[in-house]
């Protein structure tokens, strides 16, 4: 039998797929199996078996879930339920699921794969570290990062800490039927993620406040459509910062990563 990792050249599936290779290493493990839609640039390790695809259309995965025993499935909530149903029918006995927590645009994931009757273990980060990348144009052009909201707080987490959790998922049915909200192990404002890039750079970044209309001009340039949609997320914070969770560290038996880990292992992309 085989695990199925879908969309597995995106942030999280390859990450999910290292971390299914390097458990191969050390003990036996179910073969694995990535589904992306161009199996020539995906350049995927070797011993990973490639299957062409996209999860986001059910009707492009004909023959992808033969076989397979334990799906992870990407967040595309559209066809999440549709998915899930012709994973059933072709013989998948869990999935581990990349959702949202509640309120979420993805959190409707979790009850359309749950009516399929097949086990679920449900994965529920919080915002990605990765996220302050939105800043790097402004730091490497201005030295500083302009914004607003600033006293809202997340507790951000590592896309590796997610991989790894859902990793261990995926390979043990002890996980089945648990979801897990997922956090890094401190909950931060923009001035202090901003704070701790600087300290990797070696040199104070300034935050400035601005206001809502010129912080969602500013990253326009690197979130497109989304910006107004994550700004208000940030405003949503205000007064209720996100809690930290330990779910990492009981999973993983490792503390999850922190923010100036992430920035001193990501400083050249804000150089």
């Amino acid at each position: 039998m085989t695990i199925l990792v879908t969309g597995a050249t995106g942030n999280v599936g390859r990450l999910v797929v290292d971390e299914l290779v390097r458990a191969g290493t050390e003990r036996s493990v179910l073969p694995i199996r990535a589904l992306t839609v161009n199996p020539v640039r995906a350049a995927l390790p070797d011993g990973v078996e490639v299957a062409k695809g996209f999860v986001g259309r059910p009707e492009s995965l004909d023959g992808v879930f033969d076989g397979v025993d334990v799906l992870y499935l990407a967040p595309v909530p559209a066809v999440a339920g549709a998915v899930a149903q012709l994973a059933r029918d072709a013989g998948v006995r869990r999935i581990v699921t990349l959702t949202g927590g509640e309120g979420s645009d993805w959190h409707g994931i979790e009850a359309d794969v749950e009516r399929s009757g097949l086990a679920c273990t449900h994965l529920e980060p919080g915002e990605f570290m990765s996220n302050a990348l939105i800043w790097a144009e402004q730091i490497r052009t201005t030295g500083e990062v302009r914004g607003a909201y600033p006293t809202a707080a997340t507790a951000p987490i590592a896309l590796e800490d997610i991989a790894a959790v859902a990793a261990r998922a995926l390979l043990d049915d002890a996980h089945a039927g648990r979801t897990y909200e997922l956090t890094g192990p401190e909950s931060l404002s923009h001035p202090d993620i901003v704070r701790e890039i600087g300290r990797a750079l070696g040199r104070e970044v300034p935050f400035r406040e601005v206001s809502r209309e010129e912080a969602e001009t500013l990253l326009k340039r690197s979130m497109g459509e989304y910006a107004g949609w994550y700004l208000d997320g940030r405003a949503s914070m205000i007064g209720r910062p996100q809690q930290v969770t330990r779910t990492v560290e009981d999973v993983l038996g490792r503390p999850a990563t922190t923010f100036a880990q992430w920035a001193h292992a990501h400083v050249d992309e804000f150089r």
